[in-house]
């Protein structure tokens, strides 16, 4: 075993990430608001990937590991929770990695809290690059949660960082096809897989994740200090890329009959539409992904579902109008996706015109949703079979109604459930 941790230069300071990530993790005590918070994920987590089991990636990766196919069904309809600072999805990452390696309650935070000081301290520079950080910090962030898991020491996490290098990648320009949550389904699988390896005695030099930490952007080292997760998780309430949750929650406060509008222009920094990378979507995947479709799917259809991201909603005659009639305007800079607030101007057909502004979406750490929200979130995603199980899982019996979800699916009987398919159909 490597017991010769080096100090590492990295951007003219000298760190020791690795080790010092490890021995937070394994120090961490939780406390009664973490407790929680890490239930509410669990529920979370559990209702999206619930509500995805019928989806394309579910059937294609019947044959990888069990790890991969929850994390990358989990993350399929882009539901799953969202820590803001580091810009990544901490849940469907450390949910996973922690129920295939049969842990709880503190290997979720201690996963979770690694992934969110590793994500923040990489920055928006690193995000802004075309990094997907739920992946590269994710791949680190599952082996902590695994390694606790397994037993692993201060030592034993520093290696399982170490080995979990090789597969922490993932980029932007995924988004909107089936890459995007396969590539976090490898993230957290090699996480995993990294963590098993260092229970098993394999060597490694924790000086190379600091090597890598560096390559990465990162400058300075991850803050240790504050909350178990600093900034909490954000909520969401519709199915598709944070960034839109603005968007989608200002358009809502237009209260407008779409039909009588003749322009809306939206105003927003740069850098809070930098995820938004599908200007005209072709399909439900891309939609996830379009600043012009949030507003338009908001307008007609009010609180979009899952069943307005399908291929054929996203072809609707009056979607396609009405997205000719979006004008974006983007002022420079900003440094995250929260940058300044979304300013929605609407001119209608009889000359007057509409002016709202958002700085939060519904469901941020500051407006977090309602019990009532949650409990509909939950319901809307898992439906009357499997809403219950849901709500009353815990982190013994999690993995296995996992396995019973993806083996039977989820859907197949319910289908727009929620809100009826304003196009009749699925992605096909």
């Amino acid at each position: 075993m490597c017991h010769n941790f080096r100090d590492v230069k990295v951007g003219g300071a000298t760190m020791d990430v690795a080790v010092t990530l490890a021995q937070w993790a394994s120090r961490l005590v939780p406390e009664p608001g973490d407790r929680e918070l890490a239930q509410r994920a669990l529920a979370d987590t559990l209702a999206v990937t619930v509500a995805a089991a019928d989806e394309p990636v579910a059937a294609q990766t019947a044959a990888l590991s069990e790890v991969t196919r929850w994390a990358a069904v989990g993350h399929a309809l882009d539901f799953d929770d969202v820590h803001l600072p580091s810009t990544s999805h901490i849940s469907v990452v450390c949910v996973a990695a922690t129920l295939a390696a049969g842990g709880g309650v503190r290997e979720y935070l201690g996963g979770a809290g690694v992934m969110a000081r590793l994500g923040t301290a990489l920055g928006w520079e690193h995000y802004r690059r075309g990094w997907h950080t739920t992946c590269t910090a994710g791949a680190p962030a599952a082996a902590v949660s695994a390694g606790l898991a397994l037993g692993l020491d201060e030592e034993g996490l520093a290696r399982a960082l170490a080995l979990a290098v090789p597969a922490a990648g993932g980029v932007q320009r995924a988004f909107g096809t089936d890459t995007k949550p396969l590539q976090v389904g490898f993230a957290v699988d090699s996480g995993v897989r990294a963590a098993r390896l260092a229970a098993a005695g394999a060597t490694a030099d924790p000086a190379s994740f600091d090597h890598w930490f560096g390559l990465m952007g990162g400058t300075t080292a991850p803050d240790l200090d504050g909350p178990t997760i600093p900034g909490g998780l954000a909520v969401k309430l519709y199915p598709c890329c944070y960034a839109m949750q603005r968007p989608i929650g200002a358009a809502r406060l237009l209260d407008v009959d779409p039909r009588q509008v003749t322009r809306i222009r939206v105003e927003a920094p740069a850098s809070s539409l930098r995820p938004l990378i599908h200007d005209r979507p072709e399909n439900g995947l891309q939609a996830k992904f379009s600043l012009p479709y949030a507003i338009t799917t908001a307008l007609l259809d009010r609180s979009p579902s899952s069943a307005n991201f399908t291929d054929r909603a996203v072809t609707r005659p009056e979607v396609r109008d009405l997205m000719e009639r979006v004008e974006v305007v983007t002022s420079p800079g900003g440094d995250s996706v929260f940058a300044g607030p979304t300013r929605l101007t609407a001119r209608l057909h009889d000359g007057s015109t509409i002016v709202r502004s958002l700085d939060l979406p519904p469901g941020h750490p500051d407006t977090p949703p309602s019990t009532h929200e949650l409990a509909a979130k939950v319901h809307g995603c898992a439906g009357d079979r499997w809403a219950p199980q849901v709500r009353s899982a815990d982190w013994d019996n999690a993995a296995a109604l996992l396995r019973s979800a993806l083996t039977t699916g989820s859907r197949a009987a319910e289908v727009g459930r929620t809100v009826d398919d304003p196009a009749g159909g699925g992605r096909s």
